[in-house]
């Protein structure tokens, strides 16, 4: 991993680009690990799909292709799709909630 990012970093940069986003759109892994990656963001990209996969364990996204729900050994490319609903709170303290527009 690049220095100074981790897991938690990581982590919650997915959550703020999903609920960014809304359930009306999806992110890639990539998007957060280039975000915070810099030039290093592909050394990322093991765990971004990893921590992905944990945040559909816990009800806070959708791992999809095609549109379609998939396992974690999924191979190619994936999508994450926040998942509107009861404000949730992660490890992290962040909030679940989509921030309002207004």
């Amino acid at each position: 991993m690049p220095d100074g990012v981790t897991d938690p970093d990581l982590r919650a940069e997915i959550l703020r680009i999903a609920a960014q986003r809304g359930s009306g759109k999806t992110l890639c892994p990539s998007d957060a690990a280039r975000s915070i990656g810099g030039d290093q963001w592909r050394d990322l990209m093991p765990a971004a799909r990893r921590i992905a996969f944990d945040l559909a364990g816990e009800g806070l996204v959708h791992v999809t292709q095609h549109g379609d729900p998939v396992a974690q050994d999924a191979r190619g490319p994936i999508r994450i799709r926040w998942i509107e609903g009861p404000a949730a709170t992660t490890d992290d303290g962040a909030s679940g909630e989509a921030p309002s527009s207004g």
